[in-house]
């Protein structure tokens, strides 16, 4: 098994609006890009666990022409709100780094 840090080339998150946060993962060829999109392991499921989500609210998209995965889920605080303590949504990907991906 490989994490999923080893296995990315860009392991990001960004605001995808004030309401929601999108994580990036993007690989380096099409080959690592499909072990992980094929791989099973990344679900609605597995990120609503991660997150405290429900698995309706996440988003997995895979963009097979740019070898990269956006995932989307809502913001625990709208961004600015006092409560949020990441402003740009940059932090959020931690959770995913060490998800284990057979290879």
């Amino acid at each position: 098994m490989t994490t999923l840090s080893e296995l990315t080339s860009v392991l990001r998150s960004k605001n995808a609006g004030a309401l929601l946060c999108t994580l990036d993962l993007m690989f380096e060829d099409q080959i690592t890009y499909e072990k992980v999109r094929d791989s099973g392991v990344l679900t609605p499921s597995l990120i609503a666990d991660l997150y405290g989500l429900s698995d309706n609210e996440v988003s997995i998209i895979p963009y097979d022409v740019a070898y990269a995965i956006k995932i989307t889920i809502p913001r625990l605080y709208k961004s600015g709100d006092p409560d949020d303590s990441d402003i740009y949504g940059a932090q959020q990907h931690a959770p995913l780094l060490d998800i284990d991906i057979p290879v």
